[in-house]
């Protein structure tokens, strides 16, 4: 069996570990040092320059709007016009690399959710849609949201969602509270995808549709941030958005009315193969931190290496990181070949493994920095939040658990 990357993959893997180790990890100092000197400014939500700076190197290194793969169920990438044409399994092994550093992905305009958006955009989206909305996302001229889940309602059971659409004449009236709505704190944020209930008598998977809400509509309010343990994400932000009597064109409606299911199916299929990779890029940068920490360190008069619970834990570290990755890739091998549904029960795995897989592992790494494992010396805290919110986003782990068990039953009925 041949598990080797293909030579586009290898070839830009190379430049994008270059591009990492010269432009990247320099910056990480930098980026802290912005965010710090932003609070105390009063400027929290204001773009960061040391990303801004990075964008054009990273565009003429030929490292830009990588994620978008040519097809995806039937939905086509119209004549390769976007993107360069990765497949899920040759983009996988990249968004390892970016997730190294949480903030990278945006230099190379492959962060959520614009990455979701500007997909579902192009695939679902009309041709107006996209000449107004995906082709600034995609020259990273502007941001954009997704808003889904909501506070009053269980959102892991999307069929919950209370959020209204209702049709009035050329126009669609919407009104909704919906919270963890990452990306609309930023300043630059000019489009959300809205999902809400257009017929609430339909059949369960026929009420929800999505539209395009401008994000100057009259009606959109930003509530507030949501905290992190303790971290707010600004300039991104995770924020509480009211929707209240917001007015759109009719024309704003994505594929159709009923139709909010099927393009979900289709946005969170490639999402979750970007944030298990990423995991996977940041569980390998704890394990590295931990080795380095191990040798140096030293307790009860012998180096933190040569004891028996360091050893098994990095043992078992690279265990769990590698059956990760290679759980993960063949779930994006089985997307392009099969589509996302013929890939759900590996895309449903790999989401319940390497958000726990990382969690794990940077957990080690905290132990074994001790005191500086939970400060601001190390980014292993920062990780650690990163990681255990994916235990949430795009699902929960228990609905995953679910599904995956369903269709193993499904084998012995």
């Amino acid at each position: 069996m041949d598990f080797s990357y293909s030579p586009r993959t290898q070839e830009l893997q190379a430049r994008l570990l270059r591009f990492m180790d010269e432009h990247v990890y320099p910056a990480e100092a930098a980026w802290w040092a912005e965010i710090e000197a932003n609070t105390a400014a009063g400027k929290r939500w204001t773009p960061l320059e040391v990303i801004e700076k990075l964008k054009p190197k990273a565009r003429e290194a030929g490292l830009w709007n990588l994620f978008l793969p040519p097809s995806a169920d039937g939905h086509t990438n119209t004549s390769g016009d976007y993107g360069i044409g990765l497949s899920n399994q040759e983009y996988a092994p990249l968004a390892e690399i970016m997730g190294r550093v949480p903030w990278s992905s945006e230099v190379f305009n492959c962060s959520a959710p614009d990455t979701g958006n500007m997909e579902t955009i192009i695939r679902y989206g009309s041709a107006a849609h996209k000449k107004q909305w995906a082709e600034p996302l995609l020259e990273g001229k502007i941001r954009s949201a997704f808003a889904m889940t909501e506070p009053a309602v269980a959102s892991s059971d999307a069929t919950n969602i209370e959020a209204r659409i209702e049709r009035q004449g050329d126009e669609y009236l919407i009104n909704g509270r919906k919270w963890w709505t990452s990306g609309a704190g930023d300043p630059r944020c000019k489009i959300y995808i809205f999902m809400g209930k257009t017929d609430p008598s339909a059949p369960k998977h026929a009420q929800q549709s999505m539209v395009l809400v401008p994000a100057e509509t009259p009606g959109v309010k930003v509530l507030r941030p949501l905290n992190v343990f303790g971290f707010d994400d600004a300039p991104h932000g995770h924020m509480e958005v009211l929707f209240e009597n917001v007015r759109v064109p009719v024309s704003n409606i994505l594929l159709g009315e009923g139709r909010g299911f099927e393009i979900a199916q289709g946005r969170l299929g490639p999402g979750r193969i970007h944030h298990c990779m990423r995991l996977i890029g940041l569980a390998e940068r704890s394990l590295e931190l931990m080795c380095k920490r191990a040798i140096k360190r030293v307790a009860f008069h012998r180096p933190l290496a040569e004891q028996g619970v360091t050893r098994e834990r990095i043992a078992q570290a690279r265990c769990m990181i590698d059956q990760a990755r290679l759980l993960t890739l063949k779930a994006a091998w089985m997307m392009d070949v099969a589509g996302n549904k013929g890939a759900k029960a590996e895309i449903a795995m790999i989401k319940v493994v390497a958000p726990s897989m990382a969690c794990q592992v940077i957990d080690w790494a905290m132990q074994l920095f001790g005191g500086a494992g939970m400060s601001q010396d190390t980014p292993l805290a920062y990780f650690y939040t990163l990681s255990r919110t994916l235990r949430y986003a795009d699902g929960p782990d228990e609905v995953h658990r679910n599904a995956i068990a369903k269709l193993e039953l499904g084998k012995h009925a």
